[in-house]
């Protein structure tokens, strides 16, 4: 019989930066945690996401006997500034669509479980980084972010991955705690810009920036639109700001060339005036959260981030997607943008496409007017 040493080899022999092991009992603390919060979480059942059925990995695997999580650092490599100040980094070099490394790993190391007479599954919907500190792997922060006790320097850059198996192993001892030291003083907390953090491990998913940016209905609220500044797909703000994960911040990485290579076509220029072809063979393979139906949300979210950066070389984009774009949403967003970076020529811009306009994309524009 394979022993468990065996499979910590072979995990670290996977890449992996560490593995840790816990019974497959059920997450009772999360499923109360998901009842008491329905309204907060709505979204997700609505997005056919279970997160209370993961709950429950006998719900997922009926011979679940371990929960197997592996460690994986997405931030070993330094992304281009011009992609980190757009997109979360999480995002940035995510293959579970094109599977070129991570996938290929995982698959290597749920092979060899097999080969051993171990059958496995993946859940999507099993909480994961709740898994991994009852694996005693690290522990939380106030941001909701799960800490790792050995890769990025005990950072947040980690994305665990948690493997249900019909085979019994010691557990590890948990770690089931907040580990953020009493001098951060909520550093989290007190700089998420759209007050999404409520408290110490209590986040309101309606005014995150990342669930805003790929799930938010209709066109961003008034008042979230400038505390979302330049975040297209994601964010990193309260990672960055978190004094837990200043000494890799601080770290000097050789550059992610796969995501260097993506530069040219993350432009926002070309994101804003990107059709359907070009977003499923460019953008969707890397950050898929979103299909081509919602492609208004990707050119929203481009163009307030233009907006936000009040860069007057933008207006003529900006100008030319709103005679292109027939959604109202994305025109409400265009004229806002032109009006938050308010120069003269962008004045001239709202005024000349006021004529014959009614409705949300009329009010937008002379709130725009007012602001320009």
């Amino acid at each position: 019989m394979i022993r468990k040493n065996d499979i910590i080899e072979k995990a670290y022999e996977c890449g992996f930066g560490d593995i840790g092991f816990t019974t497959a009992d059920p997450f009772d603390s999360q499923r109360e945690l998901l009842q008491e919060r329905q309204k907060e979480y709505a979204w997700a059942h609505q997005m056919g996401l279970d997160l209370v059925a993961g709950t429950d990995p006998k719900q997922i695997f009926q011979e679940a006997r371990t929960i197997i999580v592996l460690m994986e650092d997405y931030f070993r490599e330094a992304f281009p500034s011009s992609m980190e100040k757009h997109f979360g980094r999480c995002y940035l070099d995510d293959d579970r669509i094109i599977k070129d490394d991570l996938a290929k790993r995982t698959k290597a190391f749920r092979s060899f479980l097999k080969e051993n007479g171990i059958e496995s599954k993946v859940p999507f919907n099993l909480p994961h980084r709740l898994a991994a500190a009852r694996s005693g792997m690290g522990t939380f922060g106030k941001n909701c972010l799960f800490y790792s006790n050995k890769v990025v320097c005990q950072g947040s850059w980690v994305l665990p991955i948690a493997l249900v198996v019909d085979q019994e192993f010691s557990p590890d001892e948990p770690t089931l705690r907040v580990g953020c030291p009493d001098w951060c003083r909520n550093s989290c907390i007190s700089a998420c810009p759209t007050g999404a953090l409520k408290g110490p491990r209590k986040l309101d998913p309606a005014r995150c920036i990342s669930y805003l940016s790929y799930y938010g209905q209709g066109i961003t609220p008034m008042e979230l639109r400038e505390p979302m500044g330049l975040w297209v797909y994601g964010c990193d703000h309260c990672q960055n700001v978190c004094p837990r994960n200043a000494p890799w911040l601080a770290r000097e990485l050789p550059i992610n060339k796969k995501v260097a290579a993506m530069v040219d076509d993350f432009k926002l220029v070309k994101l804003l005036h990107m059709d359907k072809a070009y977003f499923n063979s460019k953008i969707w393979p890397h950050m898929f959260y979103m299909s081509d139906k919602d492609l208004w949300r990707w050119k929203m979210n481009v163009a307030r981030a233009m907006g936000n950066s009040r860069n007057e070389e933008y207006i003529q984009d900006l100008l030319t997607a709103f005679h292109n774009a027939d959604d109202e949403r994305v025109l409400g967003m265009v004229a806002w943008a032109m009006g938050r970076i308010g120069s003269p020529k962008a004045k001239k811009a709202l005024n000349d496409v006021l004529p014959g306009r009614d409705g949300l994309v009329r009010e937008e524009i002379l709130l725009a007017l007012e602001k320009s």
